[in-house]
């Protein structure tokens, strides 16, 4: 049944699989616990509001024996962090260039759920990707699909750090794979990657002063001492994923042809950003995992990465944002327009 499940899985696009008892990850409930208690979190409040169920499978659903770990390739073909001296672009992060995961991988998840449950008719399955009180990193640990990184990230020795996980959580008892072993040694490449010193130590990641919290999750102003650190990074940040060794194995043949990177996506114009009307925001990132942060956030991002930028080609267009009636907006186009002039 294992192989078989395997097969149809990769059939799916998914290329990692692997399964774990429901409680293989024991330590995950502290650890979440510990986190939440050092506030951590910032603004990321279903995480605290969820926490009995996110700590363990069986929190949020007591039936679940087994759950099926799977990750989707997203190994971008070029650096990165190609784009990082070209000040006029904004750095979107790899994993939101192309269609929406989310979108993807449930698609995919339930096709295979759903192949489950023909072969098996007492067969109970859920599914999930990212937005369930699921701890799908260590559970993919625990799986065998990789081990969790010092950046806290899952690391696969033949895809590195370009996994999009999913789970599928069942009543069946499935023989369980051999878990992931950490192989980090004593390499603190991603620690040492970070613009913003977001690890206070290896494997504990600050949320409150991580890019990729910052331009997405937070809604609202950016702290004032971290905005320099951000440079053009518009979306997300791939710094600490980029800089693992482990990225050299990855193959893009392996990677799913949605997550292809759009070209309005690869490099966008920072002048095009900051120009954009909420009509605009939802034309450009329409079918990406963009939208769901609306126009305030994208623009006052883009008007920080252009008071990084030295240019002040967009004095103009920061003048005008300084009267934005978001008040995110207007404070980060202030803040940009006293970077650009004396």
């Amino acid at each position: 049944m294992e192989e078989r499940l395997e097969a149809v899985a990769r059939e799916h696009g998914f290329a990692a699989f692997g399964i774990a008892r429901a409680d293989a990850a024991p330590r995950t409930a502290a650890r979440l616990e510990q986190w939440l208690a050092e506030g951590r979190h910032g603004d990321m409040i279903w995480m605290e509001s969820r926490a009995e169920q996110r700590g363990s499978p069986k929190g949020l659903w007591p039936e679940v024996r087994s759950v099926i770990a799977l990750g989707m390739s997203y190994a971008p073909a070029l650096d990165p962090l190609a784009l990082a001296e070209h000040k006029d672009r904004g750095r979107i992060s790899v994993y939101a260039q192309g269609g929406d995961y989310h979108d993807v991988v449930k698609k995919a998840l339930k096709a295979v759920a759903r192949w489950l449950v023909a072969e098996v008719k007492d067969a109970e399955v859920k599914v999930f990707v990212d937005t369930a009180p699921v701890m799908e990193k260590p559970l993919s640990a625990a799986a065998g699909l990789g081990w969790q990184g010092k950046h806290t990230n899952l690391v696969s020795r033949e895809h590195g750090s370009w996994l999009f996980l999913g789970a599928i959580y069942t009543t069946l008892d499935l023989t369980p794979s051999v878990a992931g072993r950490d192989t980090c040694g004593s390499c603190s490449a991603c620690q040492d990657a970070c613009p913003t010193d977001a690890f206070p130590a290896p494997y504990r990641l600050d949320a409150r002063r991580c890019i990729s919290y910052l331009t997405i999750e937070h809604n609202g102003p950016i702290p004032v001492a971290l905005r320099r650190g951000i440079g053009n990074r518009i979306y997300g940040c791939d710094d600490c994923l980029a800089a693992c060794p482990w990225n050299k194995f990855a193959d893009t043949a392996h990677r799913h042809r949605a997550f292809l990177p759009r070209a309005e996506l690869a490099a966008p114009s920072i002048a095009d950003l900051l120009d954009l009307d909420d009509a605009g925001f939802r034309q450009v990132f329409a079918g990406s995992p963009i939208k769901r942060i609306g126009r305030g956030r994208m623009v006052r991002n883009a008007a920080m990465a252009a008071g990084n930028s030295g240019d002040a080609r967009f004095v103009s267009a920061l003048e005008r944002l300084a009267r934005d009636e978001s008040p995110m907006v207007a404070d980060a186009a202030l803040w940009a327009l006293g970077e650009l002039t004396p």
